[in-house]
């Protein structure tokens, strides 16, 4: 009979770590949370000091059942949860639901689940840490406080069963305002002018980008510009002014957080975070590797810190002298920018759990995204330890007149972590070999010009990838939180997804208006990131956590109760259209459902007649003449098109005006307060007419 018995959070780690303590232990799995608020009631007593109320949650009355008649049988039992504050609380619900206080019990962590490490920890036992215990218990109250008062108010709002969630309303408000920006952006023109000139004894020409004046730098914006600077380059000769030679070094990156892997991923494997953290976890908890049973890979997954074990460091480093060569191992190793406020440094950055298990070696045991994610991670680890690479450069200014022309190239003298990890910016070095023989006395002759027009670009939507690091600058949510905010955003269709693009939907829209007019405190930025500052200093233990719950509350009763009144006066009423149901003869009306508006007969459920809500802008279309309206992609994001579809193949993302363009008489745009020519080719812009401007127009 086991005398010891260990719980951990998921089944997938039973068998191996199972394996690794032999038949005196026992090994069970919770399957993760076991207690949680009332999904029907609010759990929290305000009255008697925030004391919340945890009952089992539904479906798990079975697995504690097992989990309390093994803990009978145990001498002693660990508690082997996750390695952060989720998992601290997990072990103290679990001491709670199974009434472990008359037990010997003891909390054990591992940031890897190797046998070295879970035996390790065995013999470092210790209590459950309450400061971490309750850092979670603050962050799920608050969550609770914003979700459970707000979410009833969009219901009355926008009738429908939608949720507001205090990470997860900066993140829509954070993606809503890129949208703003991106609709109001004017493209600004400017143009780039390179010269071919001809070097005796040379069969390719040299590259010469402008670069401006004796003085600095000059941007070109017009034909005009270009033309002039053309006509006065023509008339003088170009002589080689300055060459410079040098050497640059490219730092090894760091190895893996959370969030650079999540963004590292998408970018390179086109893994959404979702998946990325699936499979991550997969590789984390064990994997059965052909001649050394199932194992896991990699390091604990959800982590903020860089910070790597000396073990781990000097293994590492073993294995670059020995199968790269001893140049190849970093003397010291690059240092993060560090900000104290936004990282816990509970453990290390993700990394293989052994170096020497290179991706060649599991290749066969892993799928195929195991395997590929499993060869990012451990050639990032690698390169993390490995010296700089180092590149030898060349510049040249050439003058020309009054202007200055540049050329430079570089080349890869010693490739360093290189050697195991690039990216596309490390692929790509200048290679313009005419440099390398240039010096003052080189003779140049202009050979012809190749300019071209360019358009400033608006700011990228943005990506699951770049939104993370967003949060992370920002200092919102923590390493656990990016993965199911996205994925809420999402499954709630405030936001849909469109070749890696985030784009906000008509109800997301409604949804952050709501927020920043009656809730401008939780969908404020810096409030959020200070509250996560508070949340780590619960964890260290210099604050109080019912302190925090109980200066949020009231600030949050008082919005509440404020636009409980505002919100009652606007509440939409179904509007009225000359749309006649065409089974029925009523008017149709404006519906909510998920996936924004659509027209329905008012006569449901004896009439169940419904249709896509097309809203009229007031403009004609500029192909055709018909009625521009109101579009939905599949997904879910707005745009303008013509009424008369799919005849009619006339499409726009911003709204079209009735005015036309005084420059090329195409149709204009409006973007933010400004009219812009759909033609970026030509670029003409205008600020929009008031009110009474267009009335009397």
């Amino acid at each position: 009979m086991a005398k010891y018995l260990v719980i951990v959070e998921s089944p997938a780690k039973v068998k191996t770590i199972q394996k690794f303590l032999g038949k005196n232990y026992e090994v069970a799995a919770s399957n993760g949370h076991v207690r949680d608020f009332p999904k029907s009631q609010w759990g929290i007593d305000v009255e008697h000091d925030f004391e919340p109320k945890y009952i089992t949650i539904r479906g798990k009355g079975d697995i504690l059942a097992k989990l309390r008649k093994e803990v009978k049988k145990a001498d002693k039992v660990y508690l082997a949860t996750d390695p952060d504050r989720e998992g601290e609380a997990i072990s103290w619900h679990l001491t709670k639901a199974l009434k472990l206080e008359d037990k010997k019990v003891y909390r054990i962590t591992f940031n890897e689940i190797t046998k070295n490490a879970v035996k390790s920890s065995l013999k470092e036992p210790r209590e459950v840490d309450m400061d971490l215990v309750d850092a979670q218990q603050a962050r799920r109250m608050l969550d609770r406080m914003v979700g459970y008062k707000i979410s009833p108010l969009l219901w009355v709002k926008v009738k429908r069963g939608l949720s507001a969630g205090r990470v997860q309303s900066v993140a829509l408000r954070i993606i809503c305002d890129r949208e703003e920006e991106i609709n109001a952006f004017i493209p600004q023109e400017y143009w780039t002018l390179d010269a071919k000139l001809n070097i005796h004894g040379e069969k390719r020409p040299l590259i010469a980008k402008f670069h401006g004046t004796k003085e600095g730098k000059l941007t070109i914006g017009s034909k005009e510009e270009v033309e002039k600077i053309k006509k006065e380059v023509e008339k003088t000769d170009f002589f080689v002014e300055e060459v410079k030679k040098g050497e640059r070094t490219k730092k090894a990156p760091l190895p893996f957080t959370t969030s650079t892997l999540q963004q590292e991923a998408s970018k390179v494997l086109n893994f959404s975070i979702q998946k990325t953290m699936r499979i991550a976890q997969q590789l984390y908890e064990g994997v059965d590797i052909k001649g050394q049973g199932t194992v896991g890979i990699i390091t604990y997954l959800r982590t903020d810190s860089v910070r790597i074990s000396e073990e781990a460091d000097k293994t590492a480093r073993e294995y670059i002298a020995e199968a790269y060569g001893d140049k190849y191992v970093a003397k010291d190793t690059s240092a993060a920018k560090k900000n104290p406020a936004k990282i816990q440094d509970a453990h290390e950055a993700i990394r293989p759990s052994d170096i020497t298990r290179t991706p060649v070696m599991v290749k066969e045991s892993l799928s195929r995204d195991q395997f590929r994610l499993y060869q990012l991670i451990w050639k990032r680890f690698a390169a993390s330890r490995m010296n700089p690479a180092v590149y030898e450069t060349i510049s040249v200014k050439i003058g020309a007149g009054l202007y200055r022309f540049t050329s430079s190239a570089s080349k890869v003298v010693f490739d360093g972590f290189m050697s195991v990890y690039t990216n596309d910016e490390d692929e790509k070095p200048e290679n313009n070999t005419m440099l390398k023989d240039i010096d003052k006395d080189t003779s140049l002759q202009l050979g012809e010009f190749d300019e071209k027009q360019h358009f400033t670009q608006p700011p990228a939507h943005y990506t699951e990838a770049s939104l993370v690091k967003a949060l992370e600058e920002l200092g919102i949510g923590r390493p656990s939180t990016y993965s199911p905010t996205i994925t809420t955003l999402l499954g709630r269709r405030y936001v849909v997804k469109e070749n890696k693009n985030l784009y906000i939907t008509e109800l997301g829209e409604v949804v952050n208006s709501i927020m920043k007019e009656s809730f401008p405190t939780i969908v404020d930025e810096h409030f959020t990131a200070n509250m996560e500052s508070l949340l780590d200093k619960v964890e260290e233990g210099s604050v109080n956590w019912k302190t925090v719950v109980s200066n949020f509350y009231p600030d949050l009763e008082e919005a509440v109760n404020t636009a409980e009144q505002e919100l009652e006066k606007i509440q939409i009423e179904d509007e009225v259209t000359d749309v006649i149901c065409e089974e029925c003869g009523r008017n149709m009306v404006v519906k909510y459902g998920p996936h924004g508006k659509f027209l329905a007969c008012p006569g449901f459920p004896d009439c169940r007649n419904t249709k896509p809500y097309l809203e009229k802008i007031g403009v004609n279309c500029p192909l055709c003449g018909r009625e521009v309206v109101l579009k939905k992609t599949k997904k879910g994001r707005k745009y303008y098109g013509c009424e008369n579809n799919p005849e009619c193949e006339f499409m726009s993302w911003q709204k079209p005006s009735t005015k036309k363009c005084p420059k090329c008489g195409g149709y204009m745009v409006e973007k933010g307060n400004k009219l812009a020519c759909a033609n970026e080719q030509c670029g003409h812009s205008e600020n929009k007419p008031s009110k009474e401007e267009a009335e009397e127009s």
